[in-house]
């Protein structure tokens, strides 16, 4: 391949060498550059790697793409090297990612999610309903990427721009039709969904979230960040309900349609029931404006309500038959978002990721909705963390749940039992009862074992993820594994499960 068609669709300025040029391989970590490589010199927030460039050149690499001078980059030995300047790198890799990979975005029907929550949730009810229609359809989150029948364990919410475009050639030559994908506000800030065109852009809500010195430095910059979706999208499907959906989409270059509960959404839920039944909380509403008609989902909560709206926004374009949607909204379950564990018909159990205090507020708030007979939320902190979350989840817990269970989560360099005395703190600014058990798995059983009729019980923190992380190691556990070890166990010990 030609360095000049990596670049085809780049401004740049050539410092050495000319770009008439065979190259082997595209390459951003300096470990994987081979003979006749091109290198782009990511500037990182930890290391730089045009620190990189006399390693690369020795290393064999043909080229590389700067974002400095020539004078600042200290370079040994230039040799035939060719060393090409742009004004971002970053962008610089999604672009010739894209070409690398001959552009195959453009072979798909390209769906990218924003917000502060509901992405996974929306982004597997979509390709739910497109599979169930016969539309083969990849996906990029949170949990994992799915490409054909290969699911891959996620990194980041949004991968490196490279990563990306391979992803979306494995699914062109795996025969999807489709890609949907989560986009975070990190990865629009970092280009890493530049070089291609969405033909979707979602949004699904924006609270502030994300605020620090390694992330973004106020809400303002935050919401631009989520609103540069919307500069590099067809169509924009937008909450209208959200009160700085406006303020996120100033500048937006697509065509807009909304959806919402109040009257002024072009897609809009009516008749909201939340409904409970033999241990399952769930939703029933009725979709009007450019669709309609009746939909049922056994996930609990007006989140699910807007989750839901948001993919029928989508496949509308699509021109799904309604039973298809109908049917599949009825049947999808996400791993590790309100995933209930059918083990009672008397009390519902219930796995979430909610982790911190902003999640965890909307998860218990949403159950409380349901009028539960008690709600019992078991939950943990991470360590090597902000202590200020942990008093912050620890009230809210009080707050909401009639009784908080305290244990571990991912302790790392931490005692358990210094994390739980920080979550304590919490717990007593507010009125509900606690208990504090250091073994999870015991934890959980002691909810198991101690819950009542019409009880629903949270697990939060751990959510989709499989194991917990000690000292530096990361040790299997998988909380569904949890409970169907100690039902069994139980069932072995004569002990009933209401």
């Amino acid at each position: 391949m030609k360095l000049r068609s990596l670049l085809e669709k780049m401004e740049y300025s050539l410092l050495h060498g000319k770009d008439d040029i065979d190259i082997t391989t595209l390459v951003y970590d300096s470990r994987k550059v081979v003979e006749g490589s091109v290198f782009v010199c990511i500037s990182g927030t930890v290391r730089d790697a045009h620190d990189f460039i006399n390693e690369v050149i020795n290393m064999g690499a043909r080229a590389v793409i700067v974002e400095k001078d020539m004078a600042a980059l200290n370079i040994n030995n230039i040799n035939n090297t060719t060393v090409v300047k742009v004004s971002d790198t970053r962008a610089a890799l999604a672009y010739m990612s894209a070409a690398y990979f001959d552009y195959p975005a453009d072979k798909l029907k390209t769906i990218g999610i924003t917000g502060t929550k509901g992405k996974t949730t929306t982004a597997y009810m979509v390709r739910s309903i497109l599979e169930s229609s016969g539309i083969k359809t990849g996906l990029i989150g949170t949990i994992e990427a799915i490409v054909g029948d290969t699911k891959i364990p996620a990194n980041n919410t949004t991968p490196e721009s490279y990563v990306i475009q391979e992803y979306f050639k494995n699914m062109v030559d795996a025969g999807c039709q489709c890609a949907v994908m989560e986009v975070s506000s990190q990865g629009l800030m970092m280009h890493r969904v530049d070089g291609f065109t969405f033909d979707f852009g979602i949004f699904t809500n924006i609270e502030p979230d994300h605020i620090s010195p390694t992330e973004h430095k106020d809400f303002e910059e935050y919401m631009a960040c989520k609103g540069l979706l919307f500069k590099k999208c067809k169509v924009g499907i937008v909450n209208a309900d959200d009160t700085h959906v406006w303020n996120v989409m100033k500048g937006h270059t697509c065509k807009l349609e909304t959806y919402g509960i109040s009257e002024k959404a072009d897609l809009r839920a009516v008749n909201v029931d939340l409904h409970s039944s033999m241990g399952i909380l769930g939703v029933k509403y009725r979709v009007e404006g450019l669709m309609n008609f009746d939909v049922v989902i056994d996930i609990p909560g007006k989140f699910s309500v807007y989750n839901s709206l948001t993919a029928i926004a989508i496949c509308r374009h699509f021109n799904i038959p309604v039973e298809i949607i109908q049917k599949s909204l009825s049947e999808v379950k996400v791993k590790g978002r309100v995933e209930l564990v059918n083990i009672s018909k008397s009390f519902t159990l219930m796995i979430d990721y909610a982790h911190n205090a902003m999640s965890l507020e909307s998860l218990l708030s949403t159950i409380k909705e349901y009028n539960p007979e008690r709600l019992v939320c078991l939950f943990g902190c991470g360590g090597n963390r902000s202590k200020l979350r942990r008093y912050e989840m620890g009230e809210i817990s009080s707050k909401y749940a009639d009784l908080t269970v305290v244990t571990s989560d991912n302790p790392r360099f931490e005692a358990p039992e210094e994390i739980i005395k920080d979550i304590i703190i919490g717990v007593k600014k507010a009125a509900g009862n606690y208990i504090e058990i250091i073994d999870r798995k015991e934890a959980i059983r002691y909810c198991i074992q101690h819950a009542k009729p019409g009880d629903v019980i949270v697990l939060a923190g751990k959510g989709h993820e499989d194991y917990q992380e000690i000292k530096g190691q990361k040790y299997h556990m998988d909380e569904r594994e949890l409970i169907r070890d100690i039902v069994n166990e139980m069932k072995e010990e004569g002990i009933s499960i209401i």
